[in-house]
């Protein structure tokens, strides 16, 4: 089995790069989606969000108002650690779950945990690789206005509430540079999923340089 983490700031494009090597065979475990999971309705960390943040953060179904929790806690650093505090321990016991079904079901797989926030959260060293989507920050921001139709103030703002680009950097076994197009992608991460399956089987062979530009 191989544990590999990947990351990227917002907009440099990490969830194409996770399809692609899902597609390629890899498993991939998204923490955005268990973070989503593990405050659904009934949970006990729905619970614990609601007795930190009030009920005021829940919608007229009962479940979690993303919006009204993001404007509680975008702006103010203790109410993001407090909200950390009760997301990123239940992600990481449920990621460890799926993590072990999948070597349960075979060994020599190739665990990818899409973690945003994995620098900011000091887990590279928990993997064998950590593999960082890299773009320039201009182009971040470009994507980010033009394809989520964020405002450029708001899409400098979500940039810098996450690790710089510098940090990523320096986390990385892997830099995939995203500032091409999708074709581009598809050739880099073709080349990065023969470098994976070659780490997983024990091939050191197939490992070569730090980019895929």
């Amino acid at each position: 089995m191989l544990r590999v983490g990947l990351t990227g700031g917002i907009g440099s494009g990490k969830s194409e790069v996770a399809r692609r090597l899902a597609a390629r065979g890899a498993v991939v475990i998204d923490a955005d989606r268990l973070a989503r999971e593990v405050v659904a309705p009934g949970t006990d960390g729905l619970a614990a969000v609601v007795g930190a943040f009030g009920e005021e953060v829940l919608g007229p179904d009962g479940a979690l108002d993303r919006p009204a929790l993001g404007r509680r806690v975008f702006a103010h650093a203790e109410s993001r650690r407090r909200l950390e505090e009760i997301i990123h321990p239940r992600v990481r016991a449920r990621a460890a779950e799926l993590e072990r079904a999948a070597v349960a079901a075979n060994p020599d797989a190739v665990v990818v945990h899409d973690i945003p926030l994995l620098v900011e959260t000091g887990q590279q060293g928990g993997f064998d690789e950590v593999i960082v989507v890299d773009v320039p920050e201009e182009l971040q921001i470009d994507r980010l206005t033009s394809a989520r139709g964020i405002g450029v103030d708001d899409a400098r703002a979500r940039a810098a509430a996450q690790a710089s680009r510098d940090e990523r950097r320096a986390a990385a076994t892997v830099v995939v540079d995203n500032s091409g197009s999708l074709t581009d992608l598809d050739v880099r991460v073709e080349e990065l999923w023969r470098r994976l399956r070659s780490a997983a089987s024990g091939d050191e062979g197939e490992r070569r340089g730090r980019d895929l530009a």
